[in-house]
């Protein structure tokens, strides 16, 4: 399980051998079963994961009890809830395992002090805050002027890893769109891709 995060440190952050086995000094491991949560609402986010096997979602229920999914992610990619994770307040969201997941969790505390001890490691928290941000943005302005049509061009061209793995009636809570209006788009689709 630490092999894929060693390797994501070295080929992502440029980090060597010794703080390498600094960062993987400081990790818990956790496995978590399908339909298991790592985080849920009312819970204070401490701690910052990186998926090395599975696929998970952040969500946040409606008053209606309807999901509204912010975000989903998989292998060699990080998840919290960093709105809670920064401020130390109680998570306004959930985050549960979508399948069996093998997580590498670092405490917040351990985390910051690998940013103020390891300058390659403060360099790949800065770049995957600049992504995280560019990805938000890009998520906001689909979400007030894009099409229905638009959105889910989108998502499978920007992620056809997670579409394979996760429920349509998911896909169409993190596109805003209903599970009619996405079965719609999708049959206009297969029929475009058939007629090209």
């Amino acid at each position: 399980m630490l092999e894929s995060l060693a390797a994501y440190l070295a080929e992502r952050g440029d980090l060597n051998n010794e703080e390498i086995k600094r960062v993987e000094g400081v990790v818990v491991p956790k496995k978590l079963r399908k339909r298991q949560y790592l985080l849920q609402e009312g819970d204070i986010s401490f701690y910052n994961s990186f998926i090395a096997k599975g696929c998970l979602r952040l969500y946040q229920v409606g008053r209606d009890g309807s999901e509204h999914i912010l975000r989903f992610a998989i292998e060699n990619w990080w998840i919290s809830d960093y709105e809670s994770y920064n401020s130390g307040l109680p998570s306004k969201y959930n985050i549960e395992a979508l399948e069996d997941s093998l997580l590498l969790m670092i405490h917040r505390d351990k985390f910051e002090e690998l940013v103020e001890t390891i300058p390659a490691f403060k360099k790949l928290r800065e770049t995957l805050d600049a992504k995280n941000f560019e990805v938000n943005q890009k998520r906001i302005l689909s979400n007030i002027s894009e099409t229905a049509e638009e959105k889910y061009d989108n998502f499978i061209q920007s992620c056809p890893q997670i579409y394979s793995r996760v429920p349509l009636h998911m896909i169409a809570s993190f596109l805003g769109v209903s599970r009619e209006t996405l079965s719609r788009v999708r049959q206009q689709y297969a029929k475009n891709s058939t007629n090209k």
